[in-house]
């Protein structure tokens, strides 16, 4: 596959460093929560299929949302998950591992996936699919630790390391040279079961600080 084939990275995810995971029991407080989300300036979040009513949520969401806002669909494992995410409005797909069909419906129609992996040769099949990153999945089996051992010889690859980041470790990725974070649960909190919005705007603003020290110490 040629390199001039495969869909730029997010920039909202680009700029920001953040992925924010939504992952609920109901739908119910989606609109709030990634209204609050985008306002505190995480601008790249992720609806994701295990929530039930994701896909008629997605564009709900999306009304609520300011333009500059990119909102993606999580745990899509085939191409008529992904054909009806992207119908719902989705400007991103993301799977929890190497999804081949996914990742080609997703290259043929322009649109950027990230493919979850962990063993490098998952990753490099995740890039050659023409993937703009890779999601490591998950982070928290191998730590910041094996995100240096795993860029050391794929350094090409860019990684967003999600699954078990803590806020208190988001510096320390980004400083290693993940290209951005997915956060889920540590940054959404009780939100989505009807938690504070104000205390959630507080962990996205430092989530959003972490990222900068950590470019910061590159």
């Amino acid at each position: 596959m040629a390199v001039s084939e495969r869909p730029p990275l997010t920039p909202q995810l680009a700029e920001s460093g953040v992925v924010a995971i939504l992952r609920g029991s109901t739908d119910r407080h989606l609109q709030d929560v990634s209204r609050t989300l985008g306002e505190a300036g995480v601008t790249c979040l992720e609806l994701t299929l295990t929530t039930p009513g994701a896909v008629d949520a997605l564009a709900r969401v999306r009304a609520g949302l300011s333009s500059d806002v990119a909102l993606g669909m999580g745990s899509v494992i085939d191409s008529e998950q992904a054909a009806a995410s992207l119908e719902a409005g989705a400007d991103f797909l993301v799977s929890p591992g190497v999804c081949p069909e996914v990742a080609v419906y997703a290259l043929e129609r322009g649109v950027a996936c990230y493919p979850g992996a962990l063993t490098p040769t998952e990753l490099i099949d995740a890039w050659g699919l023409g993937a703009p990153a890779v999601k490591l999945f998950p982070a928290s089996s191998g730590g910041v630790r094996y995100l240096k051992d795993v860029r050391a010889p794929l350094p090409q690859i860019p990684l967003v390391p999600t699954g078990g980041v803590a806020l208190d470790q988001i510096a320390d990725y980004i400083a290693a040279g993940a290209a951005a974070v997915g956060l889920g649960g540590p940054l959404v909190g009780d939100a989505l079961d009807g938690g504070s919005l104000s205390a959630l705007t507080e962990r996205a603003r430092a989530a959003l600080q972490a990222v900068r020290a950590g470019r910061e110490r590159r």
